[in-house]
């Protein structure tokens, strides 16, 4: 049991690193303020009716003039903000992220469409702005870092000349963790 226990740690381990690795840097660097970088083009928009609330016309709207300059849609969430009497929609992605926002009259509005760069890219991975594939991804990612750190543990306590240092270090992370949000 514990070589099987051992291999499969392993194997998971091995298979995950690009993910973990992916994590760790955009999470460590967005932590200090390092994002990435967009590229930004505006779009004028002349619109059939005013902006309203209703994000499913605001998104037929956005699909409609990025399909006309061939820009695919980006692939996470919109929503809609009220942005002084009328409406704004912002729509994010791994690729790029979309803001239709009020013009200068009811009658049109500008589509502001930024790309992200390469660093940009995999912030939105890790921010779940990408597709349904990469967040299935993200979710055996946290599975398998729940089995790692489970079979580590169980394994570090199952060998004798471990057992005293996995409870040790198991004890001091958790009043390390408390102590830390605590304090946050």
């Amino acid at each position: 049991m514990h070589r099987l226990l051992v291999r499969w740690h392993m194997l998971v381990a091995a298979f995950l690193f690009p993910a973990i690795l992916l994590y760790l840097l955009t999470g460590s660097l967005y932590t200090w303020g390092v994002k990435g970088d967009y590229v930004t083009t505006d779009y004028a928009v002349t619109l059939s009716a005013p902006l309203s609330d209703d994000a499913a016309a605001m998104q037929a709207v956005v699909v409609r003039e990025l399909a006309a300059r061939d820009i695919a849609p980006p692939t996470g969430s919109a929503a809609v903000k009220p942005v002084g009497g009328s409406f704004q929609l912002d729509w994010t992605g791994s690729r790029r992220d979309v803001t239709l926002e009020p013009g200068a009259d009811a009658t049109s509005a500008k589509l502001i469409v930024k790309e992200t760069g390469w660093h940009r890219f995999f912030v939105q991975l890790h921010k779940a702005k990408g597709g349904t594939p990469f967040k299935i991804y993200a979710a055996v990612l946290a599975l398998g870092l729940f089995f790692l750190v489970t079979s580590g543990l169980i394994v570090a306590l199952r060998v004798p000349n471990l057992r005293r240092g996995a409870m040790i270090g198991s004890a001091v992370g958790l009043v390390a963790f408390i102590g830390m949000a605590a304090a946050s």
